[in-house]
This record gives structure tokens, C-alpha cells and sequence, in this order.
């Protein structure tokens, strides 16, 4: 196990580098010049020489070869950078963003789960009945419904029409922690509503493949009683599947909660990402790219880890 979380880990190294590089070389690509977007007001354009000051201050007037040296170096240091817009450290607005986000997503990807696999397993055992047909139906409208369009009928129905929750907006758990809860409970939602969907999916699928198996059709002839039989031999046996797709979609969720942070007015990394590619804002770009890619693989690393866990017929592949 220790010779595997090592080669995950130089794998997720390249990975990282694969990333970063990519990165660099398409924002060169983005049309237009960070300098000019960030000295250009009401549609009026800058002086040319104030363009060229501006982007000596970023660097920007070094070749590209010499940029991306600089680059490797700050990141190999830890170092993200700066923003152009306020100049304030990439690393201090990640780390200011990020819990944000991470506890969206995490509030999410456990009510998910929590509601999700029992579902799966209850649909499983009632195939064909109307609990199965039901819970079929619904994820089916789960799946297809955009975020935003499900983030913006549960704000009309829960904030506008019955009062109960805020609109939108952010507050800290330290200034209020009931507001914080309040605030946190739609967005969790509107994310969780496809999540679980899927989660249900894959746990239905994965225990229908399970549940005639020649080891359960064993523990059964042992006189093992029906819910040991579940417990012991069917669901723990049909989980790996259901963590590895967990983990992926954990991974997605941190870099794909644009829609639902912009709609709740919620101040995360999405956020953040999208106000920087506006302004060409290089440094929160990579940076907020790098970390997004250094946790989807962590998670991914840590389902891996799991899968053996849960099921021990991974330990000999």
C-alpha cells in the first residue's frame, strides 16, 4: 500500500506539472492585454505609455520563456504570485476563499451521500415496485434540470414566496451561526439535488451487479439472516464503485460551483476564478487552477486509498 500512495503521489507531481504548464501557455492565448483591461475605464483607452509601465511593474514585457522559468520557480517555492488587480498575495485570497468553498461542497457531497446510498439500496431491493419507479423518475428530472435553474426555484420558493431562508449573501459561523446555516442550506441543496441523483444511480446499479453473486447466494445457505446478509455481504461489497465516483465528482464540484456561487452571491473560489479571467488577472488564474487541480487529485488519491478498504478483492489487482 505504501509503494502505491508513493507512485500515486509522483504521478500526481506530473500531473500538477502538466497542469501548471498548460495553464500558463493558454492565458497567452486569451484575448486581451491584463494591462490595458486593468487602466481602461469607461471605455476610454489608456495612454500607451502608461501600458508599457504597467506591464514592466507585472512583468509582462519579459519573453514568455523567461515568464514561465519564473513561474516554475515562485511555484516551486510555494509561491503563487500576486494579483494585478490589488496586489495582494494569490495564497492569502485562496486561503480566504477556499473554506468557503470546501464547505459548500463538502455539506453537499455528505448529504449526498447520507440520503443517496440508502435510497440506492431501498431501490435496488424494490426493483420493479413503485418505491423504484418513483426514486427513478425523480432522479431522471434531478439529472436534467440545470444547476441554476434548480438554485433559482428553490430561492423564488423557500426565500421569496415562504420566507424561510435568505436569498443569498454570506456570514461567518463566527458572527452568527444561525445565519451561517441558513445562508449555507440552499446552495448545499441545489448542489446535493444531482449529486444524490447520481450517487443513488451508481448505488442501485452497483448492488443489482452484487446481489446474486455466489458469496451471498453462500451467506444465505449459512442461515445469515436476510439484514446480515445486506449488511455484510451485499452493500459493503457494492461501495467501491459508489466512493470512487464520490471522489471524481468532489474533485468537479470545487472548480464547477461557479453557477451556484453566483447565484447565492456565495463568496468562493468560483467566484473569485471567474472576476479573474475578466480581468486577465494571470496569477489568480494559475493559482486558483493549481489548487483546484491539487485537491481533485488529493480526493481522488484518498478514494483510491479507500476502494481496497471497502472492498478486498482490489488488494490483489
Amino acid at each position: 500500500m505504501t509503494g502505491y500512495i508513493v507512485k500515486r503521489l509522483f504521478t500526481a507531481l506530473i500531473l500538477l506539472y502538466v497542469v501548471a504548464t498548460v495553464v500558463f501557455f493558454l492565458l497567452f492565448l486569451v484575448p486581451g492585454d491584463p494591462a490595458v483591461m486593468l487602466l481602461s475605464s469607461g471605455g476610454v483607452a489608456p495612454p500607451p505609455e502608461a501600458v508599457t509601465q504597467l506591464r514592466q511593474e507585472m512583468g509582462l514585457d519579459k519573453p514568455v520563456v523567461t515568464q514561465y522559468v519564473a513561474y516554475l520557480d515562485r511555484i516551486a517555492h510555494g509561491d503563487l504570485g500576486s494579483s494585478f488587480q490589488d496586489h495582494t498575495p494569490v495564497t492569502q485570497v485562496i486561503a480566504d476563499r477556499l473554506p468557503r468553498t470546501l464547505e459548500l461542497v463538502g455539506a453537499a457531497a455528505l448529504l449526498s451521500v447520507l440520503v443517496g446510498i440508502p435510497l440506492g439500496v431501498i431501490s435496488a431491493r424494490r426493483m420493479g415496485e413503485w418505491p423504484d419507479r418513483a426514486l427513478k423518475w425523480l432522479t431522471g428530472i434531478a439529472l436534467s434540470v440545470p444547476v441554476f435553474v434548480i438554485g433559482t426555484v428553490l430561492m423564488l420558493l423557500f426565500s421569496q414566496i415562504l420566507g424561510w431562508f435568505p436569498a443569498g449573501g454570506y456570514a461567518s459561523f463566527g458572527e452568527s451561526p444561525a445565519r451561517h446555516l441558513q445562508s449555507l442550506l440552499l446552495p448545499t441543496l441545489t448542489i446535493a439535488i444531482g449529486f444524490t441523483s447520481m450517487v443513488l444511480r451508481m448505488a442501485r446499479s452497483t448492488v443489482l451487479g452484487v446481489i446474486d453473486k455466489d458469496w451471498v447466494r453462500t451467506a444465505r445457505a449459512k442461515g445469515l439472516t436476510e439484514r446480515k446478509v445486506w449488511r455484510r455481504h451485499i452493500v459493503r461489497n457494492s461501495l467501491g464503485p459508489v466512493v470512487t465516483l464520490t471522489g471524481l465528482q468532489i474533485g468537479s464540484l470545487i472548480g464547477g460551483t461557479v453557477l451556484v456561487e453566483y447565484v447565492f452571491n456565495w463568496p468562493g473560489l468560483s467566484g473569485m476564478l471567474v472576476t479573474a479571467v475578466d480581468y486577465r488577472d494571470y496569477p489568480e488564474v494559475q493559482g486558483v487552477v493549481l489548487v483546484v487541480a491539487a485537491l481533485f487529485i488529493l480526493i481522488n488519491l484518498v478514494a483510491d486509498v479507500i476502494y481496497p478498504i471497502l472492498d478486498p478483492r482490489a488488494r490483489s489487482k
